[in-house]
This record gives C-alpha cells, sequence and structure tokens, in this order.
C-alpha cells in the first residue's frame, strides 16, 4: 500500500530519489509545505539572497557537477526572478530544474488579485525553458519530476519547470514513486559514422572544432584528432576539452582570424557538439575550405548556423568513437607543425586582444593550477582576457554565460561550481558593473563559509558599452559608474575584502584567499591588470 503524504513531502521524496541532494532556494508563503519536507530527507538546502542568485549557482552546480541543479522558488515575483536564470542555462544548455508553487487548482482563469498572482506563470517559463509543466494532483507530483529528469537526460540537456498549484502541497494522496529512467546515449547510425569516417579519412588538413556539447567526450576527441592529425580549436564551452598543452590544440575563442584562416584552409571540418553560432563567432560564420562534418546530439541544431555535408545526430562520445574506429592513424606527430604555425598565429591575437589583462590572467592560471574552476562573468577581463589566455586543463573548467551573455552570473555560479566540487580551487571573475547585478551572493558565500577568491576587474563602468558607443561615434553617455569600495562591500556582508595594485600582489591574494576561512573580494583596478 503506497504512503499518504502532502504535495510538499510527495516533491522531496521524488528530488531525493533521482538523487538531488543540494536545492538552491528561498522559502516563501506559498512553498512552505515544501520547506517542511526538506529537512527530514536530508537534502542540503543552500540560501542565495536573490532567486536569480539561486537559479546561476544550479546552473554552476550543474555545469562544474556534471549532473542537474535545482532551484526551488515561491509564486510569481520569486520565479520571475529566477527566469533570466533560466534563460541563461537555456542558451548554454545547462540541466536545471526548476520547482515554484502555482496558483490554486481552481484559481479563477482570469485572476482574482491573489497574493503573487501572475497573468500566467506557466506560460511565462515556458518562453525561456525547455518545457514548464503544471501539475493536477498530489499523485502526479513524482511522475512529472521522473519526467522531467528523463527529459534533461535526452538529447540536448536544458533547463524544465515544475509549477504545483499551492492547494496540492499541503494536500494529501497517495505516494507512487517513479524511479530514474534509464537513458542510454544516442548512438549513431553506421551510414553516418561510416560517411563521416570516408571524409574525414580522406582529408590531409583537417581542422576540428569542439563545443560544450563535447565535454563528456574529451577522450574520444582526443583519439580521433591523434588519428587525423587534426589541430582542436574550441568554443568558449568547449574550453578544455583537450587540455591546453597538447601539440593539437589551438585553443579556446573560435573568432580569431587565426581560427578562420585555419578553417579556410583546411580540407574538411569537424564540428562536434557546437552550435557554430553568433555568440562565439563574434563576426561572421567561418568558410570551411572542405567538406563540413557535424556532431551533434540535437538533429536541428546539427543543420543550423551552418549546413553539413555529413550530419551525424548522436551523442558526441559514441560518434566520436565509431568515427575513429574506422579511421587509419596517421603517422606519428602528424599534423603537429600545422597546429603549431597556427597556435602561433592564434596566441598572438589572442594576447593582442587581451593585452590589458595578461597580468591577470597569469595570476589565475597559477592559483587554479591543473584541477582549478574559473567562473566567468559576461566582462571584458573574461572575454578577451581569459577565454583565449588562460590554459584549461580539464573539460568544464571556464564557466561563462555564453548565449545569453548575461551579467551577474559568476559570483553565484562559483558558489554553486564550488558546492559541486569543494576540493578543487573555484575563482569568480566579474567586471565592475557586473557585480552589482549579484553582489548581495556575496553574503550567501559567507554564510557557507566558501574559501571563494571573488575577483572585481574594475573599469569604472560599463566598458564593453563605452567602447562601442565610440566606436559608432555616439555621444558616450550612461556607461561611466561611480566606484562603490567593493572591499567595504565585501567585509559588511561577513567576506575578506583587498584591494590590489599589481598582477604580483593579485597572486598572492589569490593564494590567500584560496586558504581563507570565508570568501575574498579581490578588487582589481584595470590598469594594474595588464
Amino acid at each position: 500500500m503506497s504512503a499518504d503524504v502532502t504535495g510538499g513531502e510527495a516533491l522531496v521524496a521524488a528530488l531525493e530519489v533521482h538523487g538531488a541532494d543540494t536545492v538552491f532556494g528561498i522559502p516563501g508563503t506559498h512553498n512552505l509545505p515544501i520547506y517542511a519536507a526538506l529537512a527530514g530527507h536530508g537534502i542540503r538546502h543552500v540560501s542565495p539572497r536573490h532567486e536569480q542568485g539561486g537559479a546561476f549557482a544550479a546552473d554552476g552546480w550543474a555545469r562544474a557537477g556534471g549532473r542537474p541543479g535545482v532551484c526551488l522558488t515561491t509564486t510569481g515575483p520569486a520565479l520571475l526572478n529566477a527566469a533570466t536564470a533560466a534563460a541563461q542555462a537555456y542558451s548554454d544548455s545547462v540541466p536545471v530544474l526548476l520547482v515554484s508553487p502555482g496558483l490554486p487548482v481552481r484559481h479563477p482563469g482570469r485572476g482574482n488579485g491573489y497574493l503573487h498572482e501572475v497573468k500566467d506563470q506557466r506560460a511565462a517559463l515556458d518562453a525561456v525553458v525547455a518545457y514548464s509543466h503544471r501539475v493536477t494532483s498530489v499523485e502526479e507530483i513524482p511522475l512529472a519530476v521522473a519526467q522531467a529528469y528523463a527529459a534533461m537526460a535526452t538529447g540536448r540537456p536544458r533547463p524544465v519547470h515544475l509549477e504545483i498549484p499551492l492547494d496540492l502541497l499541503d494536500e494529501r494522496g497517495p505516494l507512487h514513486l517513479v524511479e530514474p529512467v534509464p537513458v542510454p546515449p544516442a548512438a549513431p547510425g553506421a551510414e553516418q559514422a561510416e560517411a563521416a569516417a570516408r571524409v574525414l579519412g580522406d582529408a590531409r588538413r583537417p581542422v576540428i572544432i569542439a563545443g560544450g556539447g563535447c565535454s563528456g567526450a574529451s577522450a574520444e576527441l582526443l583519439a580521433v584528432a591523434e588519428r587525423l592529425g587534426a589541430p582542436v580549436v574550441t568554443t568558449a564551452n568547449g574550453k578544455g576539452v583537450l587540455a591546453d598543452g597538447h601539440p593539437l590544440a589551438i585553443g579556446a575563442g573560435v573568432h580569431h582570424e587565426a581560427v578562420r584562416d585555419l578553417v579556410r584552409e583546411s580540407d574538411a571540418v569537424l564540428a562536434v557538439g557546437t552550435e557554430l553560432s553568433p555568440a562565439d563567432l563574434w563576426i561572421g560564420p567561418l568558410t570551411p575550405g572542405g567538406p563540413l562534418v557535424r556532431i551533434d546530439v540535437d538533429a536541428q541544431a546539427v543543420i543550423t548556423n551552418a549546413r553539413p555535408d555529413v550530419a551525424v545526430v548522436a551523442d558526441a562520445a559514441l560518434a566520436l568513437r565509431a568515427i575513429g574506429d574506422r579511421l587509419r592513424p596517421a603517422p606519428p606527430a602528424s599534423g603537429h607543425d600545422r597546429a603549431a604555425a597556427a597556435r602561433s598565429a592564434f596566441a598572438a591575437q589572442a594576447r593582442t586582444e587581451g593585452a590589458a589583462y595578461l597580468g591577470l590572467v597569469s595570476a589565475l592560471a597559477q592559483a587554479l593550477g591543473q584541477d582549478g574552476f574559473l567562473v566567468g562573468d559576461s566582462a571584458m577581463a573574461c572575454y578577451y582576457g581569459a577565454l583565449s589566455n588562460l590554459p584549461a586543463h580539464h573539460p568544464r573548467s571556464f564557466l561563462y554565460p555564453t548565449g545569453l551573455g548575461t551579467l551577474g552570473y559568476g559570483l553565484p555560479a562559483a558558489i554553486g561550481a564550488k558546492l559541486a566540487r569543494p576540493d578543487a580551487p573555484v575563482v569568480a571573475l566579474h567586471g565592475d558593473g557586473g557585480i552589482m547585478f549579484t553582489v548581495q551572493e556575496l553574503a550567501s558565500a559567507a554564510q557557507l563559509r566558501l574559501p571563494l577568491p571573488v575577483v572585481v576587474s574594475d573599469n569604472g563602468g560599463y566598458g564593453e558599452i563605452r567602447d562601442e558607443m565610440a566606436a559608432r561615434e555616439d555621444p558616450v553617455h550612461a556607461v561611466d559608474l561611480p566606484g562603490p569600495d567593493f572591499p567595504a562591500i565585501a567585509r559588511a556582508m561577513g567576506c575578506h575584502g583587498v584591494r590590489v595594485d599589481g598582477s604580483d600582489r593579485l597572486a598572492r591574494s589569490l593564494e590567500e584567499a584560496l586558504a581563507a576561512d570565508r570568501p575574498t573580494l579581490i578588487h582589481l583596478p584595470e590598469e594594474h591588470a595588464r
């Protein structure tokens, strides 16, 4: 006989069955039955100071930990606060489960002024996630959770929203837990793998572009690259899938002219787990000098932005393994000279683009070592400095809001990443404009006593927009911000706070911050980041 439980208990029991041991959220009037059940199931609850921070933290948890993050909000404004982070997770293919109450089952369809009432809350979230579903009974809740986890494990991982009418959270009903559904990765068709291997095997100057969809296929990517003797360049989300230092590794950042030249002179291009999106390419699409082979788990993405000569719709690891098995091994050190030339051109362009941040990047590389994670905001120090200049040694080591380009991502996502990977060095990197979007999460990090360095590179406002205004010969205005005392803000929230005036001092501060008893905000005026 099944147990008789409240809707809140049914939700928490279903989350526990699916391996959720950490939830990011804020209690509110309408979600209290969920909180009543949390304590009895041993699920750790982390309290952000804003729901957007909670959903960003769930995103960082998912990226660094390799499994879905969970964010719990209450109705109306709380859930809408989390919507920006949900949209960021959608754009970067990150599995995050958002759970919220909804208005009562029999709430009037056109509204009556109920507390936290939104015209159509489910539809609002449905616009920015893979899907948003409203359950209609206590008995349905475990099934809806199982369906959400199955959806996040099938094909392209993207966020899901579950809405539970608030009256169901206290209502009692039978508990029928649904065990996690085994979802085997999608295998490639033999004909597609054969066609891809034939095109790539006939090439004399192949190149590989690897994106975030290749993060779970690092070993398979390496094997194919070495069999082809193919240089490998990655997108921002693919950074680290081939460790920098390997003779075939070019670097991360497909917007550089060196990458365009490499792709143009290649007689075959293999693109794995990347949208080849405008957000990555910056100045327009690439022009392959030969056939394009694309591997993607998403059948729509594989034909978007660039039409492939061969499309392989499958899990990246399985597809690369199938293709690699059909390739002849290349001679030892094949492609190394070509990769070295491309890497030299790439590095020169990356250093020029990131010249203002090379000292900062050097200090970060020293602090992070081989095992660290850099969590960046949409800031000049990240996309001009760290993206193409910071060495990466393992997949998912560079967490960055690529697709949506959200300001405020770095600090809360770094909290999630550090909780998911407590033994690894984690550093957040922000600009002075973006940090103010989520600066309140310093209080959350302080409460957790995380040894988390938060570097704020300060250029006095919205530096990128300032430069764009000037480039357009528009009036430059509304972009200069009077800087607050960032270290004092940090100290007021229970963190350490320091100001540094050079990369040598920054390196020491990072080392101290990683060993500290709480977070440390490190304020770095941009003129000292060189």
